[in-house]
């Protein structure tokens, strides 16, 4: 197992639990991929979105159909937002984008989660790769990674 994974365990066992991150056989590197690959509902997948904020980044935990509305999460923030690119996303996290885990990240930042995955009783997020998820249950997934839950999403197209 590569060092993502391995700290995305470490977070897990920290925290007291079991679960690992899994590799899968094909890229889990989008929402869709994911939850075919697991077999479970587009909402179960918790997709990282990392944004700039200031000097750090904020991070949002969204269900596989929605999107980030920009306006509603910079108001949680307390201020303007811009996407993270891909070197942000690496230095803050320590993943690459397409497998970077809601827990285990190399910087602390704020975290905020979409309600509306705690509409279930398992959801999957990345593990550290495009390839690697684990399960979590959505109380432990707020729990460990410090996130408050708050409406900042929009449905899909």
């Amino acid at each position: 197992m590569s060092k993502s994974p391995k700290r995305v365990t470490a977070a897990l066992e920290a925290a007291g639990l079991s679960a690992r991150p899994i590799e899968m056989p094909d890229e889990t590197r989008t929402a869709q991929q994911a939850a075919d690959a697991v077999g479970c509902r587009l909402d179960q997948i918790a997709k990282s979105i990392l944004f700039g904020r200031g000097e750090g980044c904020a991070l949002f935990l969204t269900a596989g159909g929605n999107q980030v509305d920009p306006s509603k999460a910079a108001a949680l923030a307390g201020a303007p937002l811009t996407r993270a690119d891909a070197a942000t996303v690496r230095r803050v996290t320590g993943f690459a984008i397409g497998g970077v885990s809601p827990i285990g990240h190399l910087t602390e930042s704020p975290v905020w989660i979409d309600p509306r995955l705690s509409e279930f009783p398992e959801i999957w997020a990345a593990g550290g790769t495009p390839r690697h998820v684990f399960p979590i249950a959505p109380a432990d997934l707020i729990r460990i990674a410090g996130a408050v839950e708050a409406d900042f999403t929009m449905r899909g197209a």
